[in-house]
């Protein structure tokens, strides 16, 4: 390759194969061929965005039995379906869309067993959904006799890609589609004597002129000329996302301004995922004036998915608003959910995952485990722990099991949390980085997380009572009339019985010089910290001891004896033992 001057470079392709592939991936990178599939409303209203929060939950609709369900590589058996709906049941969801009872027999047989088994609550309003076609809405009216409150949904396309390309119709006929569909509800709920509710979607309003959408939305409206004790919902939904999410907003508050009978109508949104703002569309949508959010719990539906509720209702909790959902028992949901879908709840999934709480690195455990006992110091109204976004236990998870989860890149501070929380060992700051380290090489070289009865055990393995080569048999110390205690002390080296004369200001002092004058060691500044484990009178206690030895090096032992005195001598005799064997 000749460039300018006589500069001579080597082309980095230099085979017919390897310019094959430059040049697929040249064509695979061809992003000219894409353009902005959807439309700016006519007009521009960005009040909402002057909003930082909503003020109240909007009304929640789960679709996880139908939209969900249909997503399913393996759809849900009519027993799956029935535990799921008893599931949102739990949860606190009022409006549960079903299923498509004239789609299949399962679909059409589960909408039946909720009827004749009286399994919808008084509260409860159950959605339907239907195509603005005439057999298929008859069949749905079969489906619903008995039924006390329901939504009966029907949608025809609107976009401009659905008209051209798979209706092949004209926009006049695409409205008179769905006016016929919205007079046909109208006539079989009267022929049925039932007063059900009626929702419209103009399916894929993403790709639908904004304004042409409000024509049609408006002609349906028009036709069920809804009332304030019966009122229609206008359902938008983003069947693709195609853009920014303020630019869906903007599309809905441009709705919101002008559908008929507003005061009457409970505007809806039926977010999809395709760029992964699912839950900002909702969010922001919620703030351009929607009332109603149809969605699914985390977020299963067609392709992307749609919009999970559990991240927008939780979003809202973690603002301080109700959302008049309860996820308290968030395992709980993902197990049933993963077992009856068999889909997969991502690790890192909002609110929910394996490991949305969990901090492996160190400085981060350092924070969350000073965060805890700054909390209970000062006892405060409102959560602001670092890291935790939210507090766990709202959720059902575990401070200790969840939050702080111990690898080779934590440090002290999870370690330490961990070993206080759930066995009630507080050692020395001092101790815990070094124990620390200690378990950072453990996990370093088994290349896997430790659970905390693992770190236990190397505690306790490495630091509790280590008896060799020097063991504690036993000693007795007097105190003296000048305050001094004297006495002996016995102990096995390497198995032999040996028994020294002991001397000092205290016991533990007497029991140190007594070893130091007889054995091949030598230390200074001993630390010395001791808590109890338990409480009552058979409780255990734990000595913690740090000796120096010449290069200021500072070796730890640990005691545990429900005497405090033994558990201090043996922290000691710990602490040596590990000096000898050089740690």
């Amino acid at each position: 390759m000749n460039l300018s001057g006589n500069t001579q470079v080597q082309p980095f392709v230099s085979s017919d194969e390897g310019l094959f592939y430059l040049g697929r991936f040249c064509q695979m990178m061809n992003y000219q061929k894409y353009s902005k599939g959807y439309f700016m409303p006519p007009e521009i209203d960005l009040e909402w965005a002057k909003k930082d929060a909503p003020d109240h939950a909007p009304i929640w609709c789960s679709v996880d039995l139908r939209d969900g369900n249909q997503s399913l590589v393996i759809p849900m058996s009519l027993d799956e379906k029935m535990e799921f709906y008893k599931m949102l049941l739990k949860v606190g969801f009022k409006e549960i869309e079903i299923g498509f009872p004239a789609a299949s027999e399962t679909e059409y047989e589960f909408l039946r067993r909720l009827v004749e088994e009286d399994l919808i609550p008084d509260d409860v309003t159950i959605q339907v959904l239907t195509q603005a076609r005439e057999h298929i809405i008859r069949k749905t009216f079969d489906a619903l006799k008995g039924v006390k409150n329901a939504i009966v949904h029907v949608y025809n396309s609107t976009s401009v890609a659905q008209r051209q390309q798979v209706f092949r119709k004209d926009k006049e006929q695409i409205k008179q589609m769905a006016v016929d569909g919205a007079k046909l509800l109208q006539e079989l709920t009267e022929e049925a004597g039932a007063n059900y509710r009626f929702e419209y979607s103009p399916e894929s309003f993403t790709g639908t002129e904004p304004e042409y959408a409000l024509e049609v939305c408006n002609a349906v409206l028009d036709v069920w000329k809804p009332t304030a004790d019966r009122k229609a919902i206008i359902n938008l939904p983003a069947t693709v996302e195609m853009s920014m999410p303020h630019v869906f907003a903007m599309q809905v508050a441009y709705m919101n301004k002008h559908l008929k009978y507003r005061d009457n109508v409970v505007l809806s949104l039926h977010p999809h995922n395709d760029r992964g703002c699912g839950v900002a569309d909702a969010e922001m949508g919620i703030l351009a004036g929607a009332d109603r959010i149809e969605g699914t719990l985390f977020g299963n539906g067609e392709r992307t998915g749609n919009v999970d509720i559990i991240t927008v209702g939780m979003n809202m909790f973690a603002l301080g608003v109700d959302p008049e959902l309860d996820f308290s028992n968030m395992p709980e949901l993902v197990e049933m959910y993963e077992r009856v879908t068999r889909m997969h709840v991502s690790p890192r999934q909002p609110y929910a995952g394996d490991l949305v709480f969990a901090a492996f690195s160190g400085s981060h455990q350092d924070a969350i485990a000073k965060g805890m006992h700054w909390k209970d110091e000062k006892n405060p109204d409102k959560w602001t722990l670092p890291y935790l976004y939210i507090d766990p236990k709202d959720v059902g998870r575990e401070y200790d099991g969840d939050v702080i989860r111990i690898n080779s890149q934590s440090g002290k501070g999870g370690v330490g949390f961990i070993m206080e929380q759930k066995y009630g060992i507080d050692m020395p700051k001092k101790m815990r980085e070094d124990f620390g380290y200690c378990v950072k090489g453990v996990s370093d070289h088994k290349h896997k997380e430790l659970m905390p009865d693992e770190i236990y055990q190397i505690f306790q393995d490495e630091y509790v009572n280590v008896d060799t080569p020097y063991k504690l048999n036993d000693f007795l110390l007097q105190k003296e009339p000048d305050g001094t205690r004297k006495g002996t002390v016995d102990i096995f080296v390497n198995g032999e019985p040996k028994t020294f004369l002991a001397r000092g200001n205290g016991r533990l002092d007497a029991v140190s010089n007594a070893l130091q004058a007889n054995l091949d060691i030598t230390y200074k500044d001993l630390t010395y910290s001791e808590h109890a484990l338990e409480i009552g009178q058979n409780s255990r206690a734990m000595a913690y001891i740090g000796i120096t030895n010449e290069d200021g090096h500072i070796t730890w032992g640990a005691g545990m004896d429900t005497d405090i005195i033994t558990a201090s001598i043996q922290a000691l005799i710990s602490a040596i033992n590990r000096m000898k064997a050089g740690k």
